[in-house]
């Protein structure tokens, strides 16, 4: 069946909330924790968004500010999940991302799903996602 956020529609693993409906998601979820989408790209939509989202509302700067919300310590091997990004990426983790650059923001993307479901994500609809906010 592969990944739980390949079989959701949800490549970087968001979480359900009650207080938050993404665009393409399907309610209820067949799954108790992880939001499903209708397609890959509006799984990645919302992982795009939530992103830009911490830099507005969170003030997350770097690749490991941004990771250490996304995967807290607290669950993750956050500091293993901001190298693999990095090395994902080949930039430090210290590196600023431009939340409002397509390229930037898709290998981001791609990197954290990597990292998430452990195999390479398919670029076409990382960008697919991208053009959809």
């Amino acid at each position: 069946m592969g990944a739980r956020g390949l079989r959701n529609n949800n490549p970087l693993n968001i979480r359900l909330s009650a207080a938050t409906r993404w665009q393409g998601e399907v309610r209820p979820s067949r799954d108790r924790s992880f939001c499903q989408f209708e397609s890959m790209a509006y799984g990645y939509r919302a992982g795009l968004k939530l992103l830009q989202n911490y830099r507005k509302l969170n003030g997350c700067r770097t690749i490991a500010d941004f990771v250490n919300r996304w995967a807290p310590p607290v669950e993750n091997n956050t500091s293993g999940y901001i190298n693999r990004v990095c090395r994902e990426m080949q930039v430090p983790s210290t590196y600023v991302p431009d939340v409002n650059d397509r390229a930037t923001m898709c290998a981001f993307a791609a990197a954290m799903s990597r990292v998430e479901n452990g195999v390479p994500a398919v670029m076409a609809d990382v960008v697919a996602g991208w053009n959809l906010l």
